[in-house]
């Protein structure tokens, strides 16, 4: 059996393909850099990181994108000998408080097509498709032509934002799309049509869409035609895959899937789902990716094994050897001159402008930029918590001058949502150690506990993260660590801890920062970092 979801923590909007005897899933990255996560695997049970292909300004540069916009929706294809990949750089969600209102209808969305002859790369510069929905994906016909679907935005009163998924033919000699476009489905009663992708079967065209949003109302919808451009037949069951109406699924807000077939024939749909904190219905892992098992039946459409359409938590794996990963290791040294995998920044191409592996060798060097939350260049490395209960701890070495420097270890969704354990100064303690803490559901923007005193040189600094409850210590020397008596709610972060309207598409991370709004760059180093999954502690 497969155990779900395959890719844990923030791994959303999930694109499947099979090329040979490997299997390549493309996620969401949103406004972390590099853009775009792929997986790598054999036995679709056991996946591994393998690359980020948006590595460059000139293919993706999201300084300034808002929380939550960037890339959105990857699709991952393959024909014609090379690899084929399509997403969204969102550059305005659009909300809005004038009058008091939220979401607003003005929104920009720019899809882009970039090509590689192996999945890790080089990947070509971006060819600009279009600008008018998001959600793009690129079917290959069997006759040779290719023809880009998106979600169509329509920002004019009385009219539905999601305006229907419209398809267009994409020219590869002449690099752009041709031809004129059309709106081939408009959708079902709830609502929210969006994430198509297309497939031929037994003569057959097959339209898979998300519907009803991406929290609990998310649904996956099938529609067929004999004619690429339709009309499209839905499917008998409406929906093939969801937990609306189901609150006690352990995956819930299931939608958002792609379809891929064995060699021996078998049908998976990958997808997005979340797990809610059990007493607090809040998903901090963010919006992660399962996969099951479909069977196609008699009439020719596909539905899960036993015909409910409920995700399940298990699936039957395919009949093909195991071929496991090895494990990652607990400790990051920064020994190499590369980030390990597993770490992300915010926004910005210019990393050397924020981090540096070279100028402390064996150490991760982080240049204090501006504030945390900033959309523009704010010095933050970090990981995803991939786990509902896990410890991570870093040595800080940092002697900040003035109040206007800060350095320590973060637990980050947003620049709105943040527990920020950082060592800063001021004329009165000196350096000195507190928490900042940025709370969506809090009537104060940001708070702070009361500062310890420290001594000159490093000082760890550690976290403890059981469901919603999350502990910070800290030490200096070998002693043994101490623990700040605060007890911080991290289930803020997450999706559903938020005002209502605010894009909120990603999930938790845990990482090191740096800040120095005086614009003077004082560099903070960090030595080691170490994230290790456990059970849970009382």
């Amino acid at each position: 059996m497969i155990r779900n979801p395959i890719l844990r923590g923030f791994n959303p909007d999930p694109s499947i393909v099979r090329v040979g005897e490997d299997y390549y899933i493309a996620t969401s990255t949103f406004e972390w850099f590099p853009g775009v996560q792929i997986h790598h695997s054999r036995d679709l049970k056991n996946w591994r990181l393998l690359t980020r292909p948006l590595t460059r300004p000139s293919q993706l540069n999201m300084l300034g994108d808002p929380d939550s916009c960037g890339v959105w929706a990857p699709c991952l294809t393959h024909a014609d000998g090379k690899f084929w990949l399509i997403f969204t750089d969102v550059k305005r969600y659009g909300r809005t408080t004038v009058g008091g209102a939220s979401g607003a209808s003005l929104r920009d969305f720019h899809n882009y097509l970039v090509t590689a002859e192996t999945i890790d790369g080089p990947w070509s510069d971006p060819v600009h498709l279009n600008s008018s929905g998001f959600d793009p994906s690129l079917f290959h016909d069997d006759d040779g032509r290719k023809w880009l679907v998106n979600q169509l935005w329509d920002h004019r009163p009385g009219k539905s934002r999601f305006a229907g998924i419209v398809l267009q033919e994409y020219s590869v000699g002449e690099g752009r799309l041709v031809g004129p476009r059309k709106v081939i489905f408009e959708g079902t009663a709830i609502g929210l049509t969006e994430a198509p992708h297309l497939y031929k079967r037994d003569g057959w065209y097959y339209l898979v869409t998300a519907e009803g949003g991406t929290g609990w109302g998310h649904a996956m919808t099938m529609a067929r035609s004999r004619r690429l451009e339709g009309p499209y037949d839905l499917h008998p069951d409406t929906y093939v895959l969801t937990a609306r109406d189901r609150p006690h699924a352990p995956l819930q807000r299931a939608g958002h899937a792609d379809l891929v077939d064995t060699a021996d024939g078998e049908t998976y749909a990958v997808y997005l789902c979340g797990r809610p904190l059990p007493n607090r219905g809040r998903c901090v892992l963010g919006r992660e990716t399962a996969i099951q098992k479909l069977i196609w039946g008699e009439d020719g459409w596909p539905r899960t094994l036993d015909g409910s359409g409920d995700p399940t938590l298990e699936t039957p794996a395919p009949d093909l050897p195991e071929r496991p990963w090895p494990h990652a290791p607990i400790r990051e040294d920064f020994d190499g001159p590369d980030l390990p995998i597993d770490f992300q920044w915010l926004r910005t191409p210019y990393p050397d402008e924020i981090f540096s592996l070279t100028a402390r060798p064996g150490a991760l060097r982080l240049y204090g930029r501006e504030s945390l939350g900033s959309l523009f260049r704010q010095a933050l490395v970090a990981r995803r918590q991939q786990a509902m209960c896990y410890s991570a701890a870093t040595t800080l070495d940092f002697e900040p001058e003035h109040f206007q420097q800060a350095a320590g270890l973060v637990c980050y969704y947003n620049g709105a949502k943040l527990h920020y354990l950082h060592v800063t100064h001021d004329e009165a303690l000196g350096k000195h150690l507190r928490v900042m803490s940025c709370q969506p559901d809090s009537p104060q923007a940001d708070s702070f506990t009361r500062p310890i005193t420290l001594a000159a040189g490093p000082v760890e600094l550690r976290v403890e993260v059981d469901f919603e409850r999350l502990r910070f210590a800290f030490r200096q020397g070998r002693g043994d660590w101490t623990w700040l008596p605060e007890v911080f709610d991290a289930s803020i972060l997450s999706d559903e801890a938020t005002a209502p309207g605010a894009p909120n598409f990603t999930g938790a991370f845990v990482g090191m920062a740096c800040q120095d709004t005086a614009g003077t760059a004082a560099p903070a180093d960090f030595d080691w970092f170490d994230y290790e999954e456990r059970d849970y502690r009382a």
